[in-house]
């Protein structure tokens, strides 16, 4: 995972640096999501970084079909600034880059950051 956040960290850093590709990007992404999956085990939360991952975390009553009533859902950008520790669930919920539905799906904060950058 480091090395996958390493690569983007930069463009973390200063939105005004070069953009890493697409590879570099959803690599970064995919890792952290899973990350977050491996640590906080579980299916009661869905977080969704279209169009590179969805995955379901945290400990609770399982969903299998249709739309979760778990759900985190933000961008690429937003989701890696939350794994990293340089954006709050709270913040971007409040500025509109990430929504949130359902009673748990806040539960993540507590297990970001997953690294930092």
């Amino acid at each position: 995972m480091r090395a996958a956040v390493d690569a983007v960290a930069e463009w973390l850093r200063d939105p005004a640096a070069a953009e890493p590709t697409r590879s570099q990007l959803a690599d970064a992404v995919r890792t952290t999501a899973r990350t977050l999956a491996q640590v906080a085990p579980g299916g009661s939360v869905e977080v969704r970084v279209p169009p590179f991952v969805a995955v379901q975390c945290i400990e609770g009553l399982r969903h299998t079909r249709g739309t979760p009533p778990n759900v985190v859902e933000t961008d690429a950008r937003t989701w890696l600034l939350l794994a990293t520790g340089r954006l709050d669930l709270a913040g971007a919920l409040d500025s509109g880059r990430a929504s949130a539905s359902g009673s748990r799906a806040g539960d993540i904060v507590h297990w970001l950051p997953l690294t930092r950058v």
